[in-house]
């Protein structure tokens, strides 16, 4: 039989797609493999085991299966020296504090009630939130935005979100909060077109009513606003679905026109006012102010109550002042128009339980944004520069709030905002950005939303990651990496999850981490409603992407990264058949899942009741000895007894084991253009490279390597350099897998493997 050794230099493309067992012509066959399970892909090329995870905290609540998610975890960071950990859950936020001495993690309070937190399992996975300095901005669409605020180093509260006021109104003016504290919010015309409104009066007062000319209220708008014209208006009463009462502020309904609106002719006394929509008919009242001397008409004379006497169009009306201009002049200042016939000219607020709450957030260039209610799921919002709570449009200047909407001939719904080299938009059917310019800041006359892409996007956050923005299509199918091309001067969307689309399983959450493990690679996790991760390893520069997947005994149900620091929270038995939720961590140091160094053995025998129960199946490391599995309570309730193997071991690891598993496509290669696919062949032995390893497996063959020196006091070493297995056994796809059986370090830099065929 002829042989031929085949090398794997590297697994940098991870886990490939069964579609891909017969391309032995590609680059990805080479360096790619049918499973990379709970490994990390290095930038040199090799695999590493993952890193354990360490008990933190064990949650209150068990797991309801019915449930895709009932806990998840977010970062709070106020300083590099205040750090925490928040955890949500059903009406209850768990708050954990980082101690940046030594990384320890420790339960600091907890909030509840729906008043503080009203937020739902059903919501869990589809709220978003934005950090600046000791505030976090919690959204969703079914509830009013929430901060939760740091008070203390160790205190926290929540508070509901309120728009900065103004006092509309004199001091003196009738004892009634409503009359003059008027919240500067965002409005936005949701009647239908060609509805009016008709105020019984435009004079200020409580008790008043304004009709619609179609049904439009309901016993849901007491104590909503309306901006008719632009006065803002209470309302205080439901009568019909045509009648509200009101409360009109100090100076009335009004309208301000743009200045120079009003023109007057020479020797005529009519006045023509350019109104938008102004809706007036021949013959109706209208109260004119602030228009000032006009043409050689006196402001006394100008101003005042007159009658329409021509409507020129819907924009145009002409009133008769009484007195003849001596001169054709344009001109009026701001002239403010009120009048109590029907007008098209009203809003409601945007942000209500009628209309929804905004569902993204962020912090962009010195704004707070918001965008996407249920009224309004196109829209986006910022707030006045560097006045995160006033959101008053004013008149469009450059420091004024922005108010915009996408546009796009469909509604949309915005499901996240991501501040990157623009303020990205990722819409449920596309990605859009907002362009940031260098030289000057968004304003209200420069803000456009450019779309880019068509796949839309999911719950899951969008992740600044490695020069690009990384989101799950809203289908859950692909991890899309937006990135922009300064060739075509635009943002296109790659997909980074085609050579492993079998591992895009709708994922609930993600999360990246640059530079942990301390390592300097970059990874990016998606958590899977089955309870896996799917993990993405990514170098744009040097054009290396790979993906693996994490799972463990039990599920991993949410993740954070706080700093450098990757969270879990992981759902386990720890002994009674019942599945809890825990606060883990991923380190380095640890071997195992759901483990803790235990230093307190006395003669080989650990108390580990407070973490586990009796019956759980457990393992042991001490330094570089294997203990063995052992039953908790097996002897002794509450206890491990390792003392029959090691009686004077006081210090060991104690966790559930996790197995990685690499495993190569077939082997095959191409031999004088003819390649080996579908012949019997056989694997007469494989070469390991491996660094600072203690236990391996090749196809079910286990090895415990260890470098034994002639001081028997001493722990064993781990293991580095080349490591031969020989195998036996033909098949027509013959491939290798890499296990281990002991739960020891494993970092696999490549193989050689000889093939006979």
């Amino acid at each position: 039989m002829a042989k031929v050794k085949v090398p794997f230099n590297s697994f940098q493309f991870g886990e490939l797609s069964p579609s891909f067992t017969s391309r032995v012509d590609t680059q990805l066959y080479q360096a790619g493999a049918q499973k990379v399970r709970n490994f990390l892909i290095l930038g040199e090329g090799g695999v590493k085991k993952r890193p354990g995870t360490e008990f933190i905290y064990e949650f209150s609540n068990a797991r309801n299966d019915t449930k895709p998610m009932e806990i998840r975890i977010e970062p709070f960071i106020f300083s590099d020296t205040d750090r925490y950990i928040f955890a949500f859950s059903e009406h209850k936020l768990d708050i954990f504090t980082i101690d940046t001495s030594d990384n320890s993690v420790s339960y600091t309070m907890s909030l509840s009630g729906f008043g503080n937190c009203p937020w739902t399992t059903e919501k869990l996975s589809e709220i978003t939130f934005a950090s600046s300095g000791d505030v976090t901005f919690i959204c969703h669409t079914s509830f009013p935005p929430k901060i939760i605020r740091r008070t203390a180093v160790d205190t926290f509260v929540t508070e509901d979100f309120e728009f900065e006021t103004l006092q509309l109104g004199k001091s003196t003016a009738p004892a009634d909060a409503h009359l003059l504290i008027v919240p500067k919010q965002p409005y936005f015309d949701f009647q239908p077109a060609g509805v009016t409104l008709t105020p019984s009066s435009f004079a200020e007062g409580k008790f008043r009513t304004v009709t619609s000319s179609s049904p439009y209220f309901t016993v849901n708008h007491i104590f909503k606003w309306l901006l008719i014209g632009n006065v803002p208006v209470f309302i205080t009463g439901f009568n019909t679905q045509t009648e509200v009462e009101v409360t009109i502020p100090d100076g009335g309904i009004y309208r301000e026109l743009a200045p120079d609106s009003a023109e007057v002719f020479s020797g005529v006394s009519f006045v023509r006012v350019t109104m938008a929509l102004h809706n007036l008919e021949v013959d109706d009242s209208v109260t004119i102010s602030r228009l000032g001397a006009l043409g050689g008409i006196t402001q006394t004379q100008i101003e005042g109550s007159f009658r329409v006497s021509e409507v020129l169009d819907e924009n145009t009306f002409e009133y008769d002042c009484g007195h003849s201009a001596n001169s054709s002049a344009i001109g009026g200042g701001s002239v403010r128009v009120a009048s109590i016939a029907a007008t098209q000219t009203w809003y409601e607020q945007s942000y209500s339980d009628i209309r929804g709450y905004p569902g993204a957030v962020t912090f962009f260039e010195g704004r707070l944004w918001f965008a996407g209610t249920t009224g309004q799921p196109d829209h986006i919002w910022a707030s006045k520069s560097n006045e995160f709570f006033n959101f008053s449009i004013g008149d469009g200047a450059a420091n004024d709030a922005i108010d915009i909407a996408s546009s796009f001939g469909e509604f949309s719904q915005i499901r996240h905002l991501v501040s990157n080299r623009d303020l990205q938009v990722f819409s449920a059917s596309s990605e859009s950005y907002i362009p940031a310019v260098t030289s000057a800041p968004i304003t209200p006359a420069t803000a456009l939303i450019k779309r880019q892409t068509p796949f839309g996007c999911s719950f899951a956050r969008p992740q600044p990651f490695d020069g690009a923005t990384l989101y799950t299509q809203a289908s859950g199918e692909m991890l899309g990496s937006f990135v922009y091309s300064e060739v075509e001067q635009a943002y296109n969307t790659q997909n980074v999850s085609q050579t492993a689309s079998h591992l895009m399983q709708s994922p609930l959450q993600s999360a990246s981490i640059k530079g942990g493990f301390d390592r300097s690679e970059s990874y990016m996790f998606l958590v899977n409603p089955e309870g896996s991760l799917s993990v993405f390893y990514s170098s744009r520069g040097d054009q290396k992407a790979g993906w693996m997947k994490w799972d463990t005994p039990g599920e991993f149900h949410s993740i954070c990264v706080v700093d450098r620091q990757l969270f879990t929270v992981a759902v386990r038995d720890k002994g009674d058949g019942t599945n809890r939720y825990y606060l883990e961590e991923f380190k380095d140091d640890m071997p195992m899942d759901f483990c803790q160094y235990r230093t307190d053995g006395v003669a080989g025998v650990f108390d580990v009741s407070d973490q586990y129960l009796d019956n759980a199946e457990v393992k042991l490391l001490s330094g570089t000895d294997y203990l063995g599995e052992y039953t908790v309570g097996d002897v002794t309730t509450g206890e491990v007894d390792v003392s029959a193997v090691k009686d004077s071991v006081t210090a060991a690891y104690v966790g559930y084991q996790f197995n990685p598993i690499l495993k190569t496509l077939p082997i095959d290669m191409l031999i004088g253009g003819d390649s080996l696919t579908g012949r019997p062949r056989k694997i007469d032995m494989v070469t390991l490279d491996l660094l600072d390893t203690l236990s391996v497996a090749v196809n079910n063959k286990n090895m415990v390597l260890r470098n034994v020196n002639d001081d028997f006091s001493l722990d064993r070493a781990n293991f580095t350099g080349k490591k031969e297995f020989r195998l036996i056994g033909l098949s027509r796809d013959p491939v290798v897998e890499i296990t281990q059986s002991v739960p020891f370090g494993l970092q696999l830099n490549g193989m050689v493997v000889e093939v006979s065929f």
